[in-house]
């Protein structure tokens, strides 16, 4: 399955991708899933509905999570997290909530991650390819998962409908819920993947 794990709707400020865009199109680009991961926020959760669509696409809901030692998707039962924690305060606590967390954009110039979150085993997925992101940011996240053992993913990071499927996730088990989306991440049974050819 190909899924494109980092999406922003208008429910994040900096996007003015509708989550009517991401629904009509997702499908078009070649994407099974997408993973609406708003800044810090699930509302989206009150303008469409998690799970299969009419047209077989599937929408999981999670979270890019602020923190002053970088942001991370929060994937699973992640509403009750409360506002502000630090990284070393929000991994763990995702993990004991059955949860998956991924390092997003974590070479980022302008937004890098604490490098002391990954040497203390803390994230153990990383986004090695963030359609945002130069090519030097792509290859220093991508070192930075081989040199500590971590899953690599990939993300659109999309703001804009261009953007949607630009960097997409290829599963390599069938994932048909939130939970099965976690539980193929925690286990690596994924991998970066190439845009599908005729995306708009």
């Amino acid at each position: 399955m190909l899924i494109d794990l980092h999406v922003h709707s208008t429910c994040s400020p900096c996007s003015v991708l509708k989550p009517s865009e991401i629904l009509a199109h997702a499908r078009a680009k070649g994407l099974d899933g997408v993973c609406i991961t708003d800044h810090d926020t699930m509302s989206i959760l009150t303008q469409c509905r998690e799970g299969f669509q009419p047209d077989g696409l599937l929408v999981i809901v999670g979270m890019e999570y602020t923190t002053e030692q970088g942001d991370y998707l929060v994937f699973g039962d992640v509403r009750s997290l409360p506002a502000g924690l630090s990284a070393e305060s929000l991994l763990p606590r995702v993990r004991e909530l059955g949860g998956a967390v991924v390092a997003a954009h974590p070479c980022r110039v302008w937004r890098p991650a604490d490098p002391a979150v990954f040497e203390l085993g803390l994230c153990g997925i990383a986004e090695v390819r963030n359609g945002r992101n130069t090519a030097a940011e792509n290859q220093q996240a991508l070192q930075l998962a081989s040199g500590h053992d971590m899953i690599a993913v990939a993300g659109s990071d999309a703001h804009t409908l261009a953007e949607l499927g630009r960097c997409p996730t290829r599963f390599t088990v069938p994932v048909n819920s939130a939970h099965d989306l976690v539980d193929a991440l925690n286990r690596g049974q994924c991998r970066p993947a190439a845009a599908h050819r005729s995306a708009a």
